[in-house]
């Protein structure tokens, strides 16, 4: 992947188009030797958060990677996110200090709220999350973090941070995959200047025994998780595939020497397949 190829957030940072997904990624030699394994192949954008209690591993391997490739940090975009117990205004300042000191980095490329809605928070979540964005909006005025934005947020809970953030959300990570291109929230997101990034771009292993999706990669000559991903490539839309395993971190990102037919994309954003739809973040139990 050129490290050229990238988005432009709304304060002119830079963000790769394909970023290198973490979750479930077990903390120690997994999630090191996937995250050594991706930035070797060339991604340039990896995404953790708190909550998949990996960051310590996935800076190892950053670190790693920058000591023996001579890359400058300044061409890595890394992603954290906070957690759902650590919203306010103290407890957001302590995370995102100990995120960075897990990831052993001075700086973070991009901080997300992972969740707008916590079960611990539910009777005051709108007040949470402002606290929350402003400690992160003072974060970004020091230096520790170069943009900020949400994760799973719908319409109603962006507009309530809105109602009192003096920056605005730079990006909206929500689930985007096959059968869920979750067009409303993404093109609402788009409207207010944010990128979207779609996580489990692959859905689930349904997806890889269905007869359409099987069709298409006879067509393209392309594995499946390649036509995932290029769909949402195409859908402008951030993917961030996920694996363990070194073959396909390759395979997942060769990805931009073929395109898809717009008839082909249509049919898979309504594909009927059996995929664990997205989680409504009001009803979270966690």
């Amino acid at each position: 992947m050129d490290s050229k190829t990238t988005y432009k957030l709304s304060n002119g940072v830079e963000i790769p188009v394909i970023g290198f997904g973490t979750w479930q990624s077990a903390d120690g030699d997994e999630a090191y030797n996937a995250v050594l394994s991706a930035l070797r192949a060339g991604y340039r954008h990896i995404d953790t958060a708190t909550a998949y209690g990996n960051e310590e591993s996935v800076g190892k391997a950053i670190n790693a990677f920058l000591k023996e490739s001579g890359v400058p940090r300044k061409d890595l975009f890394i992603t954290t996110k906070l957690w759902n117990g650590d919203h306010g205004r103290t407890l957001t300042e302590q995370a995102i200090d100990s995120s960075l000191a897990k990831l052993g980095l001075d700086y973070l490329d991009l901080y997300l709220i992972h969740w707008p809605n916590p079960l611990k928070f539910r009777d005051s979540w709108a007040e949470k999350n402002a606290e929350s964005w402003q400690e992160m909006e003072d974060a970004v005025k020091d230096g520790k973090i170069r943009a900020i934005g949400v994760s799973n947020f719908w319409e109603h809970h962006i507009d309530a941070l809105l109602k009192t953030a003096s920056i605005k959300p730079m990006v909206n990570q929500i689930k985007v995959c096959p059968g869920q291109p979750q067009k409303k929230i993404a093109e609402y997101s788009k409207k207010l200047g944010m990128v979207v990034e779609g996580y489990s771009p692959l859905g689930t292993g349904a997806i890889f025994s269905n007869d359409f999706m099987k069709n298409l990669s006879e067509k393209y000559n392309r594995s499946i998780a390649q036509i995932c991903i290029r769909w949402s490539l195409q859908s402008g839309c951030i993917p961030l595939p996920k694996s363990v395993t070194e073959s396909r971190i390759k395979e997942n990102l060769e990805v931009f020497d073929f395109e898809l037919e717009s008839s082909d994309c249509e049919k898979i954003a309504s594909l009927e397949c059996d995929i664990k739809l997205a989680r409504n973040p009001d009803e979270a139990p966690f």
